[in-house]
């Protein structure tokens, strides 16, 4: 992968065009790992592919070869590395835009839904395609998260039947946000990265918490959390700021 980082935006590029950004067990690793501990900089992310295609998945050549020859604890280390991702991802304080620009498939397609924004070129295609290796579909999250996207009824569809899903049907579904012209892709979210690294980024860090915290909690619940995460970002100098900028008349400058 190659990470470019421009005005407190990073942008990751996974890069081997001539596997279709297939991941490696070291490019697994790597994402982890930045995943976990971002430059302090960085306030927002956009993750995209190079060439046609935003991930095939995991590397048929590198992976799911050498994964014949583990017993269940070696293919367990595997399938947690690959969780990892997802988790970092999701605990990451820097919102995620990913940017598809073609086919996100297997693995690719939960890097896609574990971001918190979906653009995608009229070439974006997604397929959740682990059953048609012979694989349980809910992999790395996806029971999870996809039916909070797009409903249960069209996660159980997308993770059964494995199809590949069009831009604007993945757009009509719900997974992808906005559906955009090709040459226009990487500059929209950019765009919106770089909209949410000009925000609070703390009070954007503590609204992506919530929406992870709050995926499973009652209504009684997930509104305790609200009021204490909001006088929580109430101390915090940034509400101080965006009074005094409004009554100012200036744009808000924040820490």
């Amino acid at each position: 992968m190659v990470v470019a980082i421009n005005d407190r935006v990073a942008t990751i590029t996974l890069d081997r065009p001539d596997r279709l950004n297939a991941l490696t067990f070291d490019e697994y690793a790597a994402l982890v790992a930045w995943f976990r501990a971002p430059p302090p900089e960085v306030r927002s992310v956009v993750i995209t592919g190079s060439g046609r295609a935003f991930c095939s998945g995991g590397d048929v050549e590198d992976i799911i070869g050498e994964l014949f020859a583990r017993d269940i604890e070696g293919l367990l280390q595997f399938t947690r590395l690959t969780v990892d991702l997802v988790r970092a991802m999701r605990a990451c304080k820097a919102p995620i835009v990913a940017a598809v620009n073609g086919i996100a498939a297997g693995a690719g397609a939960i890097i896609v839904m574990a971001s918190d924004l979906r653009i995608a070129s009229t070439r974006g295609r997604v397929a959740f395609l682990f059953n048609k290796v012979g694989l349980c579909g809910a992999d790395m999250g996806a029971a999870h998260l996809l039916p909070r996207l797009v409903g249960l009824g069209r996660a159980t569809e997308l993770l059964l039947l494995g199809d590949v899903i069009d831009a604007a049907t993945a757009e009509r579904y719900g997974l992808f946000n906005r559906v955009v012209a090709e040459d226009a892709l990487l500059a929209e979210a950019q765009a919106w990265a770089g909209r949410i690294a000009n925000g609070p980024a703390f009070a954007n860090g503590m609204t992506k918490e919530a929406l992870n915290r709050e995926l499973d909690v009652s209504l009684d619940t997930a509104l305790e959390m609200e009021a204490q995460a909001q006088a929580i970002c109430m101390v915090h100098p940034d509400f101080r700021a965006a009074y005094d900028a409004w009554v100012e008349k200036r744009p808000p400058v924040y820490k």
